[in-house]
């Protein structure tokens, strides 16, 4: 079964061949933007933000991917965790994305370009045990938190401080949260999260 959309816009213009439009702002451009920051900063910081924007995409997406296929004796904790951590992600996500545009940038956005440009390693299609799902977990939140902390200095030192606080202050934050929530699941008595 073939599934078609009706491509035409609210002016009824249709779009060009195969489905594509005329961009308004291509990805990888800076535009103008009078925020008094240059535009090496901007463009600097987008391409910074994009890349833990992807990450942050996928760590939100394994969270839920886990919240749905935990099994074991701590089910139901481990299910409400997950998703809590799920929508802090999401709203991890929208805060990064929404920078990058003040910064004159585009955002990533389709999960096909996260694919493509995530650091962190896919989790298989089926259902893990509990320790590796958060196992999995826990290795993202370090992905994102190395990067986080590398890009909050370059951002602070190119004087570029709403970047760096938004690093600082809701990513790196958010992140160290939820590795103490999640991490604790791991803990070896004698040496920490195993």
């Amino acid at each position: 079964m073939t599934k078609t959309r009706n491509m035409k816009g609210q002016n009824g213009k249709g779009l060009a061949a195969g489905g594509r439009a005329t961009e308004i702002q291509a990805f990888g451009s800076i535009v103008a933007m009078p925020i008094a920051l240059a535009e090496k900063v901007r463009r600097e910081s987008v391409e910074n933000l994009n890349q833990v924007l992807a990450d942050t995409m996928t760590l939100r997406d394994m969270y839920k991917k886990h919240h749905w296929q935990v099994a074991g004796p701590f089910f139901y904790e481990l299910h409400l965790l997950f998703d809590k951590h799920f929508g802090e992600q999401s709203e991890l996500v929208d805060l990064i994305a929404e920078r990058i545009m003040m910064l004159g940038g585009v955002s990533i956005a389709m999960a096909a370009d996260v694919a493509e440009t995530t650091l962190i390693p896919f989790p298989p299609k089926g259902s893990e045990k509990a320790t590796v799902q958060i196992s999995r977990l826990l290795h993202g939140h370090e992905i994102v938190l190395k990067e986080a902390r590398t890009m909050a200095r370059q951002a602070a030192e190119a004087g570029d401080d709403g970047t760096n606080d938004l690093l600082v202050s809701n990513v790196i934050r958010t992140n160290e949260s939820q590795v103490w929530f999640a991490g604790k699941h791991l803990v070896d008595d004698e040496h920490g999260v195993a």
